[in-house]
């Protein structure tokens, strides 16, 4: 187990990092929507790059999951199906004329919300529309969605694997039955087991199971029971997520629990590195962040070769350096520019049947972002990157240096001909490692209510 003296010194709160600058450092809010198509014009014309990432956003469930924080809208009127993927078709046609091509689709992923929460007749629409012009290949594009179990029929499971999905990615998060009750997302293991094996029956290639650790009831009994039963049914890939507790932002959905109820520190991490253990025992590899998948499973063979890529979809195997967000909330990617939609339903889809690309806010990068920002992309994905070696670069390099200096000492991180790798024992505190490269907290006094703990 890892020293308690260092979790205690580095679990602070820090950003995940799926983008940077990180979204509380956005600068371009507003963001209008011309000035995000000539963003989009001139990454085309400069990087000549017509190969994207899609990634859709279907907000919809039927109950409150009290751990999460995604951006949700929460009904039992399957009414809304219809008029939002006309919205996002419409949102798609958008994006085609900004483009003035039809880019070549690597992956798409549906998230949510629950994307399964829509009829399968619907999201099959939604498919063949953004499609139309495009050649399906489950060779050449990645396709892959979010599903909660519960709401999963077979019908969703065949008719999108004749589409061409090959992923599935289901909520498990656990098992334990007072967890589920504290956190309303109850759901048994025969249920979960049943999604599962049927999916593999019909062919999904790639089956992964989110689960959380730091949930409320949590302990290392439960929680290891959870990870036996994972085990049982053995994913091609486990996503191993900490709880990021933020009720200050995402209001009464994260106080359905007492903060007394949340493992804390170093009982916390030690919720994960007993799953760490064994999922490693069991053969699994650790990849990037919070992941682990099969030898065979793309994403390991991904990390393996450096093809590791992140966005905001999480890890990805496709690296592509643009990435777009369809649906209320989507935040788009095109590498020199970040934008996010509107958060409601109601102003997006008010936007978007205005003939308007929905954004309200983002941030156009500066030549020093840009630099930080793969630096802190390879740290993220492959555990080291090297430092910039353009010369006026060279004072940020030495701060950053200096910002290091502790974990170095405490022999998490070293540097080595200007490279900087995360050492074994550094591997929790990744987080920590890309906040010293982080201009915006090296110049900003951060509010502890702005993100969760790195551990």
């Amino acid at each position: 187990m890892n020293d308690p003296e260092l979790v205690k010194k580095y679990n602070i709160p820090g950003p995940r990092y799926t983008s940077y600058p990180t979204v509380p450092f956005w600068k371009n809010n507003p963001l209008n929507e011309n000035e995000w198509s000539n963003t989009i014009q001139t990454f085309i014309k400069d990087f000549d790059h017509k190969e994207l990432s899609l990634y859709i956003h279907l907000p919809f469930c039927e109950q409150l999951c009290t751990f999460c924080g995604c951006h949700k809208r929460i009904t039992k009127n399957h009414q809304v199906e219809e008029p939002y993927i006309d919205t996002l078709l419409k949102e798609w046609d958008l994006y085609k004329n900004t483009f003035g091509f039809e880019p070549t689709i690597k992956e798409l992923h549906f998230g949510g919300g629950t994307p399964t929460f829509f009829k399968p007749s619907e999201l099959i629409r939604l498919l063949e529309g953004i499609f139309e012009k495009t050649t399906v290949s489950p060779e050449a594009c990645e396709l892959s969605f979010e599903a909660h179990p519960g709401s999963t029929s077979e019908e969703h499971l065949r008719e999108l694997y004749r589409f061409g999905f090959r992923r599935v990615s289901f909520g498990i998060q656990d098992y334990d039955a007072d967890v589920q009750k504290a956190i309303h997302r109850v759901q048994s293991f025969e249920l979960v087991k049943t999604v599962h094996e049927l999916s593999a029956n019909i062919g999904y290639t790639s089956i992964n199971h989110d689960l959380v650790y730091g949930l409320p009831k949590q302990n290392l009994e439960i929680f290891e029971k959870t990870i036996d039963l994972t085990l049982e049914l053995k994913p091609e890939r486990i996503a191993l997520y900490s709880y990021a507790h933020v009720p200050w932002i995402k209001g009464t959905g994260q106080r359905g629990y007492s903060e007394e109820d949340l493992p804390q520190d170093n009982e916390k991490r030690a919720l994960y590195e007993m799953a760490y253990e064994k999922l490693l025992d069991y053969g699994y590899l650790a990849i990037g962040m919070d992941h682990f998948a099969l030898p065979t499973d793309a994403l390991s063979i991904a990390f393996h070769s450096k093809k590791l890529h992140r966005n905001f979809m999480g890890y990805t195997t496709k690296s592509t350096n643009w990435m777009i967000g369809l649906g209320m909330s989507s935040i788009s990617d095109c590498w020199i520019g970040f934008a996010q939609n509107d958060k409601t339903v109601e102003d997006y889809q008010i936007q978007v049947n205005e003939g308007k690309i929905p954004v309200f806010r983002g941030h156009l990068l500066t030549k020093s972002e840009l630099i930080i920002r793969k630096n802190i992309l390879d740290l993220m994905c492959h555990f080291e990157t090297k430092f910039s070696e353009n010369e006026s670069f060279s004072e940020i390099n030495s701060k950053i240096k200096e910002r290091l200096k502790p974990m170095i000492a405490d022999e998490l991180v070293a540097i080595e001909n200007n490279v900087v790798s995360i050492l074994p024992k550094g591997l929790p505190f990744v987080r920590n490692a890309c906040m010293a490269f982080d201009q915006d907290l090296a110049s900003n006094a951060i509010s502890q209510q702005l993100f969760s703990k790195t551990i």
